[in-house]
């Protein structure tokens, strides 16, 4: 980890990052003025600090991403690792305070190998030099809450190392996971689980908790499926979920429900799945939801941690809710209501041709600009030679693509912005003193193909052989594996 500074001084409590997104509505504003355009090129390293993390190589490795975004409170630095050990690091120097391994078990074949971060907690019934006055809470992969004295790193007595696999029906041990730090509101600690795709009907159900910050009790849980849907699971919370304490809401963003690619055994909208759901904090209970995808067929969850703004309309300054997708879209929803505050339309999109699938005749679409490009054509395929421009033109003409929305095929479909394109995990920022919001975009095509079952070894073995970049999906329980592979 390198850290760069401007070498100039500065105080710790105004330097404060206390959360994943900087505050709980994740706004990832700062309003310090030592970093500017005018000086920002002469930035330089001022330490740096290895986290061993990588040691031992298990064979794990090759999954292992740094995700974590720091949190500064008090004068400390905090931070995790893929593998869920918390560091303490002195912000000016970069030395050691202290580290906590939770020991993740390393012979598991895990989905994601990685954390995004911890979360902190201040318990008002205690001193300011009690134990576990400040609580550092993170999630590991092997599906644990932890909750440990931010001043030495040891863990909290009295809360417990709770086991997140409790109450599942496990199908998997390592496509159950934490991989992004709980959300803190009150004395609640409440966290959602990763989930691993595309592997069958029946995956874990995406079950949110609460948990009582000081005890570890078990306070509610939240279901995002209809409790009838028995061909289906996930549907989970992975990203990061935002907080709203004055209003005592939590906003949970959902993913798709399993298997991705496929959705003839879950038919209709599958509950609160691919939406932004508040919550009432102190019970669990639905305040309302707004789903920006029905039906999810294209692995559209809702990466990005739900951003909150304040929204002017005519004289008025309404609390709001800005929610970004991996298709590009952007929804500005009322906080108390769910109410779009700028237009959004139900617009028909193309049908499946896929024997049993029924996908949604209509999806949600802003009536305004979009935050990523989401039309093509042939004609802008690329290559060097005009051979190479000749064959990417047929073979776009060769693929099924009607636009944004086009369902999975059998002959291969076209997936753009694609399912890691749009804003991910890693969110907007909104700066509320010129009232903008702003996000990062990636655009990765790639090509999705529904193959029915009994082809699947000879495509498997083809693959092997002529597609090095090929990506299978067993989606057991339906009719038909995925093939995914990039689109070049």
């Amino acid at each position: 980890m390198s850290v760069l500074l401007l070498l100039l001084a500065f105080s710790a409590s105004d330097n404060d990052w206390p959360a994943y997104g900087h505050d709980a509505g994740g706004t990832r504003y700062s309003p310090l003025a030592q970093i500017t355009r005018d000086n920002v090129a002469r930035l330089k390293p001022a330490w740096e600090y290895h986290t061993g993390a990588l040691k031992p190589d298990t064979g794990l490795n090759r999954k292992a991403a740094f995700e974590a975004t720091p949190i500064l409170v008090e004068g400390t630095l905090y931070l995790s690792t893929p593998f869920d050990q918390v560091i303490a690091l002195d912000p000016s120097s970069g030395k050691e305070r202290w580290v906590f391994d939770p020991k993740v078990d390393r012979s598991q074949d895990y989905s994601e190998v990685t954390s995004r971060g911890v979360s902190t907690w201040v318990d008002s019934k205690r001193g300011k030099d009690d134990p576990c006055r400040r609580r550092i809470f993170i999630g590991t992969i092997d599906a644990r809450l932890i909750a440990l004295d931010a001043a030495t790193g040891k863990l909290c007595d009295g809360f417990g190392d709770i086991d997140l696999t409790r109450g599942v029906s496990l199908k998997d041990r390592g496509d159950y996971q934490v991989t992004s730090p709980p959300a803190v509101i009150g004395d609640l600690v409440i966290t959602g689980s990763s989930i691993g795709d595309n592997r069958r009907t029946d995956s874990e159900r995406g079950i949110v908790r609460a948990f009582d910050a000081r005890t570890g009790k078990l306070r509610w849980s939240f279901d995002p499926l209809p409790a009838g849907l028995k061909d289906a699971g996930a549907a989970n919370a992975w990203s990061v979920m935002s907080t709203d304490p004055g209003r005592d809401l939590v906003f949970v963003p959902t993913g798709s429900a399993s298997p991705d690619f496929y959705g003839g055994q879950r038919p209709g909208n599958n509950g609160y799945a691919n939406s932004v759901v508040a919550l009432r904090a102190s019970t669990g209970a639905v305040v309302w939801h707004f789903q920006v995808v029905h039906h999810d067929l294209w692995d559209y969850d809702l990466a990005s941690q739900p951003t909150l703004i304040t929204f002017r309309r005519g004289d008025r300054i309404v609390p709001a809710v800005a929610v970004t997708g991996k298709n590009g879209h952007l929804f500005v929803l009322d906080r108390e209501t769910g109410k779009p505050l700028l237009p959004v339309e139900e617009r028909p999109v193309p049908k499946s041709k896929v024997p049993g699938e029924e996908a949604s005749p209509t999806q949600p679409f802003p009536k305004y600009d979009v935050l990523a490009p989401q039309k093509f054509t042939a004609e802008d395929a690329w290559g060097i030679t005009p051979e190479e421009r000749t064959w990417c033109k047929e073979r776009l003409d060769r693929l099924d693509w009607r636009g944004l929305f086009t369902p999975p095929s059998l002959e291969g479909t076209i997936m753009f912005p694609g399912n890691v394109g749009g804003v991910n995990w890693g969110s907007g920022a909104y700066d509320p003193e010129r009232g903008l919001l702003v996000a990062a975009t990636n655009r990765l095509s790639t090509i999705v193909r529904l193959i029915p079952r009994e082809k699947l070894s000879e495509e498997v073995k083809t693959a092997r052989q002529n597609r090095f970049d090929a990506e299978f999906g067993i989606q057991r329980g339906t009719p038909y594996a995925m093939v995914r592979e990039h689109l070049r």
